[in-house]
Order: structure tokens, then C-alpha cells, then sequence
């Protein structure tokens, strides 16, 4: 759902209606603060900081980043700092404090329970974020975008609030080395607490190899799976084998790109199907094959509780009703390497003359590169940055074609974009799922909107078996 589509909003209505509501971990912290520079005008921020478990950090955070009444409008955000590989307390008490903020509002009200997803591409923040959504009672971590072989044992350190040191993952380690990077509960909330409840763990793969390896080779127990196709939207995994591009330059996948399901059924572990399967008929293919449900991504991207703009949903809602929406599956996009979906929008990064006037910059680093220095020391750097800046860091000329600040423009997608000092406003990147255009199904004739309810009732209410 990208950064900050699934709110807290939308996982809360989700998990009343009876299914469970996941929010996007990714970039909360970026998130909470910026909320809170527009004022947080109805007080959900500042509610929630307010059950906290310190008292001083949701103070602190106040302080550097309310603005009572709200920034001007054409004020520049204050940066949230980046991540390393020894990110300052500040921080880390900052990314703690927003993704509890966001679990506890998502949960507020209900018993229902409710997920966060992260992805394991973004190594730097999601210790920090785990602890900080467990503190608020999440109930299930998904990770997808990468191999997650240590969160199971993370997860199950941070509920007895241990010190560990996980692995470094950065380009140009070696073999021979072994780096780790450190993080101590104790010295964030500095108070004794009571264990925490350990949240159900599911990863997110795209091949049965994948899903065998972790249930053998894990730190601690995975509890279960989202088998996720390349029809999804954000971050696909990349086709197996050679990549080859079809005539609109998107990877083309096959054969051995369609997990084994067989395989996956004989783990016993119990796995959802994703990717085009929001609708009534792929709910019950899904369910005939052994899934026990589906995730759903596209039509709630959309519905009137997601974080998105409300002037992007009704364009988008606009082009599906009309029987248009393309999304490109861009294999260049994205600083990851990874294939992502975006959706062709007037106003957004896919008109090429308003995303060619942005200035090159990379102030928000969720998605750059962590590298190994000649000197042993850990360096950063992002192909969608300054190329210049890159190639000084090392980065080859070929990885800066054609990639994009997705960080910068998912913000701007939910409404949060940064003013540069050229007066440049950051322009939206929205992604989506293959099956856009189906989300007309929601739609009455007579507006152009739908709720997640309406998703949900299409759904259920439409299965061969109600």
C-alpha cells in the first residue's frame, strides 16, 4: 500500500468489520512528524503519544515537531533524520514513538485484530518500528521485499524488550565479514515493563523455495505465509532467470515465476493469496487451492479511509470508471532494484517534463544503499540522488537511469509533499496493482467514491459459497 496509504483509519475500519486491518510501517516516522507540523487538527497524534510508555520522548517529540495551528502551506517540512548503521537516540526513540502511535489509533475502540507491514528491503528502521508497534499491542508483522530469515528471532527478543545485534546487509561485504547492527530496548524506554505479547510473524514470498527455507532456517518461528504474484502493486519481486522486457519495458514473467502451491500446502503452515485476488471469485479459487483467505491491496489503495489524496482517488477512480488505467510495472523506478508498479496519472512522476524539473536529492533515505567503505567504514547512497554525489560513493552511472525518489513521491501521494527552496513541490508516485481498472466495481454512478465496507460486502456477499 506504500508509505501511508493504509492508515490507521482504514486498518481500524477493516479490523471492525471482521477482517484484519494492516497499516504500512514504512516511513512512520516521517509520517508522525509531518502530521504533527500541520497541526494534527484533530488531536490523534497528540492522543496517542499521550499513552506512550515515556512521558518524556512524546514530549520531546512535541516539541521539535508540533506547530499549533499548523505550518503554512508553502513552508518547507523539517526533516526527520536518515537511519544508519549508528542512528542517534533521537531517532530511534522517533520511530518507536510513531509506529505505536499508528498500531494504537488502528486498535483504538476494538478487541479486532489488527497488522503493520514493513519491508525487509529497509533494513535501518524496522527494529526500532517492530518495537515500537509492539509496545502498542500489534497483533501480526508481514514483511515482504527481501528474505526475513532473522525477524522471527527479532521479534521474539523485543517482547522480553532484550538487547540484540542483527546483520548488516550492505554491497560490498564480504564473506569474511560480519557486521551487525545494535539496538537496545532498554535504552529507549528507559523503565522497567512487563513482556509484550509476541505478534503472529507472516513473510511474504514469491516462491515455494523461499517459504521452505525460512521454515527451516528462520531465527524463530513463521507462522505462516502471503503468497504475493507480480500482478500486485508497490515492489514486485524480479522475474527468475534472465530478465527480458515486454514492447512497454516491463519484465516479463513466466512459468517459473507461479509459486508451486502444492508445496507450499505439504509446509502445514497456512498462507493467503495475493495479487488481482480482490474479488469474489478469487477469494473462492484461493480457498479451493488451500489458501485459508486473500490480501487485498488495490481496492482499499482507493476507498474513502485510505491515506491517499482525495484528489488522486477521484482521478484514478475517474480513469477506472471510465475503462482507463494503466499501470506500468517500472523496472528502473525504484532505488531497490526491485520492479514497481505505478499508475500513468496526470500530475504525478509518470509525466516526465514535471518529475525532470525535480532536483536530484535524497533527504528522506529509506530506500538508499548501506556500502562498505575501502577504509571498513559504512557509507550511503541512492541512485535516485545527485549522480555526481553517486558516482563519488562508488554507485556505477548505469543504476541512476531512469529511477525515482519513490520515498519523496509516496509521502506526496498522501497528501505530505516537501517544498524545496526552488519552490519545487514534490509530485505524487502512486502504485497500484494490476487489476486497477476492476475497482469501477465499487463505484455508484452517481459519485465517485466507495467506503471499505463496500469492498468488503462485494467480496463476501458475492462468494459461489454464501
Amino acid at each position: 500500500m506504500g508509505i501511508g496509504a493504509s492508515t490507521w483509519h482504514l486498518a481500524r475500519t477493516v479490523s471492525r468489520l471482521g477482517q484484519l486491518g494492516v497499516v504500512s510501517g514504512v516511513g512512520l516516522d516521517t509520517i508522525i512528524a509531518r502530521r504533527l507540523q500541520n497541526g494534527d487538527p484533530d488531536g490523534d497524534v497528540r492522543r496517542a503519544l499521550a499513552h506512550f510508555p515515556s512521558s518524556e520522548i512524546a514530549e520531546k517529540i512535541l516539541n521539535t515537531y508540533y506547530i499549533s495551528g499548523g505550518k503554512s502551506e508553502n513552508a518547507p517540512y523539517k526533516l526527520v533524520p536518515m537511519h544508519t548503521v549508528k542512528t542517534s537516540l533521537d531517532l530511534l526513540e522517533l520511530a518507536v514513538a510513531a509506529n505505536f502511535v499508528e498500531v494504537f489509533l488502528a486498535k483504538e475502540g476494538h478487541t479486532c485484530p489488527v497488522g503493520i507491514n514493513y519491508l525487509e528491503k529497509i533494513q535501518l528502521p524496522n527494529v526500532p518500528a517492530f518495537y515500537g508497534a509492539m509496545l502498542a499491542g500489534v497483533d501480526y508483522v508481514i514483511m515482504g521485499a527481501g528474505i526475513p530469515r532473522e525477524i522471527p528471532g527479532i521479534l521474539d527478543r523485543l517482547a522480553l524488550h532484550n538487547p540484540f545485534a542483527t546483520t548488516l546487509q550492505a554491497e560490498g561485504i564480504t564473506s569474511d565479514d560480519n557486521f551487525t547492527v545494535e539496538f537496545d530496548p532498554g535504552k529507549v524506554i528507559r523503565k522497567m515493563l512487563p513482556p509484550l505479547k509476541r505478534p503472529i510473524f507472516l513473510a511474504i514470498i514469491s516462491s515455494a523455495v523461499l517459504a521452505i527455507m525460512l521454515t527451516k532456517k528462520a531465527t524463530g518461528k513463521v507462522d505462516g505465509f502471503v503468497i504475493e504474484g507480480p500482478t500486485a502493486g508497490g515492489h514486485n519481486a524480479p522475474p527468475r532467470g534472465v530478465i527480458q522486457l515486454n514492447k512497454r519495458g516491463e519484465p516479463v514473467y513466466g512459468p517459473r515465476d507461479v509459486v508451486n502451491l502444492e508445496e507450499m500446502r505439504n509446509l502445514g503452515l497456512p498462507f493467503w493469496l495475493a495479487g488481482s485476488y480482490g474479488g469474489p471469485v478469487k477469494l473462492d479459487a484461493a480457498l479451493k487451492v488451500g489458501a485459508v483467505g486473500i490480501q487485498v491491496g488495490t481496492p482499499f489503495a482507493f476507498c474513502r479511509e485510505s491515506g491517499i489524496t482525495e484528489e488522486i482517488k477521484r482521478k484514478v477512480i475517474r480513469q477506472a470508471f471510465d475503462g482507463m488505467g494503466e499501470v506500468l510495472t517500472d523496472p528502473l523506478a525504484s532505488p531497490s532494484g526491485f520492479p514497481f508498479k505505478v499508475v500513468e496519472l496526470e500530475g504525478s512522476v509518470s509525466e516526465k517534463e514535471i518529475y525532470e524539473a525535480r532536483p536530484r536529492v535524497c533527504d528522506l533515505g529509506y530506500l538508499r544503499r548501506t556500502y562498505k567503505k575501502a577504509d571498513g567504514t559504512f557509507g550511503y547512497r541512492c541512485p535516485s540522488a545527485d549522480v555526481d554525489a553517486f558516482l563519488k560513493k562508488g554507485g556505477r552511472i548505469e543504476d541512476t537511469i531512469g529511477r525515482k525518489c519513490i520515498c519523496n513521491g509516496l509521502v506526496a501521494t498522501i497528501g505530505l509533499p516537501q517544498i524545496r527552496p526552488s519552490g519545487y513541490r514534490e509530485v505524487p508516485i502512486v502504485t497500484s496493482g494490476d487489476d486497477l481498472r476492476l475497482i469501477a466495481r465499487f463505484v455508484k454512478k452517481d459519485k465517485l467514491s466507495y467506503t471499505a465496507e463496500d469492498v468488503i460486502r462485494y467480496i463476501l456477499e458475492n462468494q459461489s459459497g454464501q
